[in-house]
């Protein structure tokens, strides 16, 4: 046996998840190497077509430093640390790459606010060409590294940068399941066709992943803020999608529906396979005030955590997962390190494979 492998095999052996919290650079400061992680979390510094408050490109680092301070015993998977959950570096080129093109998304947007469209304008088209070029260069990125770790049998979580980062890991699932559904945690339809321009904008996520046909179904829950479009999109789609608005979840509350009883409800839309995409302004803003696109209501934290639970209760199959748009801050962070863990433990409950 290799020396290097020894010893990833006795830091694991002796690491006291209760101890100090390790600051190795390591995500959670867990000893966990590629080789020996069951799960494998892509962070993606990406934030070029936010439509509103930019830094979401810093959300992954912002993950990884809050990481290392929180406790690990989960109540639903108290050894969940054991399976092993390692982050891929997150690579300097694709955020100097975002730096770069996210000025010019912001030309593009500033005169799209004044009137003045890419068909106005051969520079600015030009301009919309290279930014739509680069996010697709971003996709096949995050799709290339999903397919190495699913040929790994690895596990795959996304965390970006705002919500267009994860259409590389949909495409690249889409190649190794012939029929999921996604389950879809927002403030936002995000079923915008090509929003600003941007073919693969933040807003557009969902309507680009529903071209997908292995995407046999789209769930969404704590919709708040939706276009006229968009609802006509849901309504048309002949129940393939179903979205769950979150003024109608308040009022079925105030009724006397429970909010399990809501949660199962979701979940019997769900297929076997299903792919849970979090975008974090679907929470309370309390919880991430500094993520992009913030919308008043939302979620808390253990309701978002009980509707993921009734997945892993009901026998189906968490294929993925992604958190986005998580803010450049110290408090952002925390939380969405917190989501990262759970989510990471009930992907790990599952045998449904």
């Amino acid at each position: 046996m290799p020396d290097q492998e020894l010893n990833v095999l006795t830091e694991i052996a002796s690491f006291d998840p209760g101890g100090v919290g390790a600051v190795n650079g390591n995500l959670y400061g867990f000893p966990h190497d590629y080789a020996h992680a069951s799960t494998v979390v892509i962070g993606v510094p990406w934030d070029v077509t936010t439509s509103y408050q930019d830094g979401t490109s810093q959300g992954p680092a912002a993950i990884l430093r809050a990481s290392p301070q929180l406790d690990f015993y989960d109540f639903d998977n108290p050894e969940a640390w054991r399976q092993g959950i390692y982050m891929l570096p997150i690579p300097k080129w694709l955020l100097a790459k975002n730096r770069r093109l996210r000025q010019d998304a912001i030309a593009i947007i500033r005169e799209a606010e004044q009137g003045i469209t890419p068909e106005d304008n051969p520079d600015l088209a030009a301009t919309l060409d290279r930014v739509n070029q680069g996010c697709r260069a971003m996709s096949r990125w995050v799709s290339g590294q999903t397919q190495t770790a699913l040929k790994q049998k690895k596990k795959i979580i996304i965390i970006g940068g705002d919500h267009s980062v994860p259409l590389g890991a949909l495409e690249a699932l889409s190649k190794e399941y012939l029929s999921f559904g996604i389950l879809h945690l927002d403030a936002h339809g995000d079923l915008r066709c090509a929003y600003e321009g941007f073919q693969e904008s933040h807003a557009s996520i969902m309507f680009n992943a529903i071209q997908l046909p292995q995407v046999s179904k789209l769930v969404q829950v704590g919709i708040r803020d939706i276009s006229h479009r968009e609802m006509a999109l849901i309504k048309q789609s002949g129940g393939r999608i179903v979205t769950y608005l979150d003024t109608q979840m308040r009022q079925a509350t105030y009724a006397g529906l429970s909010w399990q009883q809501q949660c199962q409800d979701i979940v019997d839309n769900l297929p076997q396979h299903v792919y849970i995409s979090c975008d974090v302004d679907g929470l309370d803003p309390k919880l991430c005030p500094h993520t992009g696109t913030p919308v008043p209501g939302g979620l808390d934290l253990e309701e978002a955590y009980c509707l993921w639970r009734e997945v892993v209760r009901s026998g189906r199959h968490i294929i993925g997962c992604d958190i986005c748009e998580t803010g450049n801050h110290e408090w952002d962070g925390n939380v969405s390190a917190r989501i990262l863990y759970k989510l990471f433990s009930f992907m790990t409950m599952d045998q449904g494979e």
